[in-house]
């Protein structure tokens, strides 16, 4: 079994994360599909972590690609999350995970009192209106003059595939958004053209070209897949990979064999590579097994209980530190460093964060370095979106 050092596999990793300065693209298709997809619990999740990756993004080449391309679509899929995927990754995802979308159905309709007849009812009729249509959950409810709980039965219609979650109502930071039929958008995608192994086995070698070196424990947490499935789906394509070591972890970890060859010859540069990363961004919420990027007595001020991490500085794919943002009384990006760095690091450091922060506010901010921070695991929920609050 070959080992390698992690000084070794990060650059790769980021590599495939187009973290590297010289390997970022402006083709924003392309990043979505080698992420496996983009986080999008909060839609400007996905516009940071394409800001991250790119060399020249605009917020309106995501808004194109969304809804007036349809080259890409935000859904509902591994981990029950929201994610945005391209239109080749779309059935796939969809296949792979509405078993476990699916299953949670009747407890969510229950804990909503909805009635079933008033799920068919409603949702029938909010197909017949969003026929050529794109309407807010409140210009729906409007429609249909109804007491009923509109978003629920939306939500579960979406995660069907029966509509499709369309333009924020006012700008990229709105949680509200349109919807309109699934159809309207992709006319031509079929949604159940795979079965569930076959779309699970093809979702798997995608994460592991992507993500790989990687452990059973992370493609299972990350597709929020059971173990038993996981095991079958590697066992019809065990031969396509290798079972490798990181000298400084103890689990055993898989690649596709192509990629441990490309590992060996994969030149170690001495440039630093700096990222300021979103909160749920892809690169750190893609492994289970995270002791590969951050080091234990950090843990507490990157992820908090529930295991969701802040937004966060990476200095050669190791975790440095957190970074935050706050629009009053004035547009500010706030970091705090976990260790000490050289001074043109913190250069560089200072002027990610303004561009970062200029991207977010459109129009320049001031950099407030804090000197420290209140773990998050000591923080209320939701305390990870706001990390340095209390700076």
């Amino acid at each position: 079994m070959e080992t390698f050092e992690l000084d070794q596999v990060n650059p790769f990793i980021l590599k495939k994360q187009h973290l590297l300065e010289d390997n970022k693209t402006d083709d924003i298709v392309k990043i979505t599909e080698d992420l496996c997809g983009l986080h999008s619990t909060e839609l400007t999740t996905s516009y940071l972590s394409l800001f991250a990756r790119t060399n020249n993004f605009l917020k309106s080449n995501l808004e194109k690609e969304l809804y007036l391309n349809k080259t890409l679509a935000r859904i509902r899929g591994m981990r029950k999350t929201l994610f945005i995927e391209s239109v080749n990754l779309i059935p796939i995802v969809y296949a792979a995970t509405s078993n476990i979308i699916e299953s949670s159905f009747e407890k969510y309709m229950e804990f909503h009192k909805i009635p079933m007849n008033e799920y068919h009812e409603i949702s029938q009729n909010i197909t017949n209106i969003l026929k050529g249509r794109e309407l807010s959950a409140s210009e729906i409810r409007k429609e249909l003059n109804s007491k009923s709980n509109i978003p629920a039965i939306i939500q579960v219609m979406c995660n069907y595939g029966l509509l499709i979650r369309g333009k924020p109502i006012k700008d990229w930071k709105d949680r509200r958004n349109k919807y309109t039929l699934f159809k309207n958008y992709f006319p031509e995608l079929e949604l159940t053209k795979l079965n569930e192994k076959d779309a699970i086995q093809l979702l798997i070698e995608k994460y592991i070209k992507s993500y790989g070196p990687v452990s059973e424990n992370d493609i299972s947490w990350w597709t929020g897949l059971t173990k038993t499935k996981i095991r079958d789906a590697l066992k019809s394509t065990n031969h396509r990979f290798e079972k490798v070591k990181i000298s400084e972890l103890n689990n055993t970890l898989l690649m596709f064999k192509e990629d441990i060859d490309q590992l060996n010859d994969y030149p170690i540069s001495g440039k630093r590579t700096l990222n300021l990363l979103p909160r749920l961004d892809p690169y750190p919420m893609g492994y289970k097994d995270r002791d590969r990027y951050i080091d234990e007595k950090n843990y507490s001020k990157v992820f908090d209980r529930s295991g969701n991490i802040a937004s966060t500085i990476f200095l050669d794919g190791v975790a440095i530190g957190v970074w935050d943002i706050e629009d009053k009384p004035e547009p500010i990006v706030k970091i705090y460093l976990f260790q000490s760095i050289e001074k043109d690091l913190i250069d560089d450091l200072f002027l990610e964060a303004q561009e970062m922060g200029k991207f977010f506010f459109d129009e320049s901010v001031q950099i407030k370095e804090c000197k420290s921070m209140i773990p998050l695991t000591e923080r209320n929920a939701g305390g990870f979106m706001t990390p340095l609050k209390n700076c």
